[in-house]
């Protein structure tokens, strides 16, 4: 599946993918066909966006943009869905939260198509967001914190910090089960907090460069998929951070087969062994991983090389 694709979300048996040619576009994981098209306004770039079975969710420029599955589309008024730059995006019905470059989270009601409510999370950019099922809002900074703020009380409630200097967070993933918050920095840490007693568990340094990507199957309390620039697919351990395993694709096609948006290819996994430098492994095995979802015995990954990865697992 051939586009330069920045983000990759994953439900129902489903990706959606958006960025690169003004087109999000649904595919299959069982035909690796696309199924959905929806255009994006030509002014305006794609910021983030997240899906459901009914609609889809879209940071537009400076304002919401919804999609329906039945081929509607919205934007939010301009007098009510305008904001600051926005940085990221995501929705818990029926509020979207937009985290903005003036260091706001900014609620919108999605029925209503106004901002309910701005909430002050930091000084500086907020840089990525999650959303827990309690009413509370987790950002991420260049700094290198998490911010924790609740929505009914509209004010900022914790600061979660490293121990160590972890560079900024790059990415943030709540998990509802655990209640354990993961974090990636810009300097190739892994770390996680017990959202219960606002501490730090564990931080486990997983990559010498910038991880983008943290995420786990929902429901699950056991392992963590990571992925970043050095384009290793790693699966740690949520309650230790210990790497599990480190995976690349080889360099040889087993077969290949031309489709409508590009072209299908089947190549064989490699798992490193714990001693191997990274630097050994052809960056054409390993191009940088964007951003990751996680399902039942498979990862799709997301690279700025046009293409998307569906990984399987027997175990």
């Amino acid at each position: 599946m051939e586009r330069s694709f920045s983000w990759c979300r994953m439900k129902m048996g489903l990706i959606l993918t958006g960025k690169g040619d003004k087109v999000m576009r649904l595919w299959s994981l069982e035909s690796y066909k696309c199924v959905e098209e929806y255009s994006v306004p030509d002014t305006v770039p794609l910021v983030d966006f997240d899906f459901d079975e009914s609609k889809i969710v879209g940071l537009v420029g400076t304002r919401i943009c919804i999609w329906r599955r039945n081929g509607k589309r919205s934007i939010f008024p301009s007098n009510e869905g305008t904001f600051a730059k926005g940085l990221c995006m995501r929705y818990n019905d029926p509020e979207a939260v937009v985290g903005c470059e003036d260091g706001t989270a900014r609620l919108f009601d999605m029925y209503s198509r106004k901002c309910s409510q701005i909430i002050r999370m930091r000084a500086g950019p907020v840089t990525c967001l999650c959303l827990s099922n309690d009413q509370l809002i987790l950002s991420g900074s260049s700094l290198g914190s998490i911010t924790v703020s609740g929505i009914l009380s509209d004010q900022q409630l914790a600061t979660l910090r490293s121990r160590i200097t972890i560079g900024g967070i790059k990415t943030l993933c709540y998990n509802a089960c655990s209640h354990l918050v993961f974090a990636g920095s810009t300097s190739g840490y892994t770390s996680c907090w017990d959202l219960r007693t606002m501490r730090s568990l564990w931080e486990t340094r997983v990559s010498p460069n910038v991880v983008y990507s943290v995420q786990h199957l929902r429901s699950d309390k056991s392992t963590l998929v990571v992925g970043g620039i050095d384009g290793v697919l790693r699966t740690l351990d949520q309650n230790t951070g210990q790497v599990l395993a480190s995976c690349v694709m080889e360099g040889n096609a087993l077969s290949s087969s031309q489709k409508t948006y590009g072209a299908t290819e089947k190549r064989k996994g490699r798992r490193l062994s714990e001693d191997m430098p990274i630097d050994s492994i052809p960056k054409s095995y390993r191009p940088p991983i964007t951003c990751l979802a996680v399902g039942m015995k498979k990862v799709v990954t997301a690279h700025n090389g046009r293409h998307i990865r569906l990984w399987k697992f027997n175990s």
